[in-house]
């Protein structure tokens, strides 16, 4: 079966092109903004501990936290060399390019700092986010499956797909296996812890966790980028740095349930 073909602009207006990529990046943002915002309405926090001017001040600061945060981790965990010979090339986010660890780092730094700043409660705030962010992540890989990136490696299985830039052979569709699993089923399990009675932190724990392991599976069908490889044996990058997650996510978790 070869990848659907599809243009990977969605719109052109003379020289203003609008990608898919980005579109996913925007519709991400906003199903998170609008359920992070429901949740703490239902918690009866809106308004009272969090004003709307400083949720959309931190919304803000988040957004820009995971923008910045992926595209410097891509350059510096995946692409490093090619980046420093063509430096202009790392504003170029319409091409892809991001990674989800970076991505992660830049978005908790941003928000300790605005909830520092703001007196807003963080982990009650990361909380609410973290149920609903494998949203954006399911949504990014239809972005990756759309560029024709981040293919799977060669297989016979028969929803194998031929994609293009990857030559002739047939491959796992990678992105769509991280898409149901980062994504969409990382939410459902989450979403369903929402109103638990659990202590402050244990959702991002759980998503920590439920990342980590959902990644290091799809690891295993997803073809190592070809700058890297493999970093030894069948360890790949994302495997590692997953593994890293995993960890923090499993101690957090067991040190919050121990108490």
């Amino acid at each position: 079966m070869i990848a659907p073909h599809i243009n990977p602009v969605a719109l052109q207006i003379g020289p203003l092109a609008i990608h898919w990529y980005g579109l996913m990046y925007i519709c991400g943002f906003l199903a998170v903004w609008h359920l992070v915002r429901l949740q703490l309405r239902q918690a009866g926090m809106w308004g009272t501990v969090v004003s709307e001017e400083a949720y959309e001040g931190l919304f803000t600061i988040l957004i820009l936290g995971v923008v910045l945060g992926g595209r410097i981790g891509y350059i510096l965990f995946y692409n490093f060399s090619h980046y420093m010979a063509h430096p202009i090339e790392m504003l170029y986010v319409w091409r892809g390019g991001m990674s989800f660890h970076g991505g992660l780092v830049g978005p908790i730094v941003a928000g300790w700092w605005y909830c520092r700043r703001h007196g807003l409660p963080l982990l009650e705030l990361a909380d609410r986010i973290s149920v609903v962010a494998p949203i954006g992540l399911a949504l990014g890989r239809i972005g990756n499956f759309i560029n024709g990136e981040l293919w799977g490696r060669v297989t016979d299985v028969p929803w194998a797909m031929v994609f293009p830039q990857a030559g002739p052979d047939p491959r796992h569709p990678s992105q769509l296996y991280e898409m149901a699993l980062e994504g969409w089923l990382l939410f459902a399990v989450l979403w369903l812890t929402r109103n638990r009675p659990w202590p402050a932190g244990a959702r991002v724990a759980l998503f920590l966790v439920g990342y980590a392991v959902a990644r290091i599976f799809c690891e295993q069908f997803r073809q190592p980028d070809v700058q890297l490889g493999f970093l030894f044996e069948s360890v790949t990058m994302g495997m590692l740095l997953s593994s890293v997650m995993l960890l923090v996510g499993g101690i957090w978790l067991w040190r919050l349930f121990r108490r």
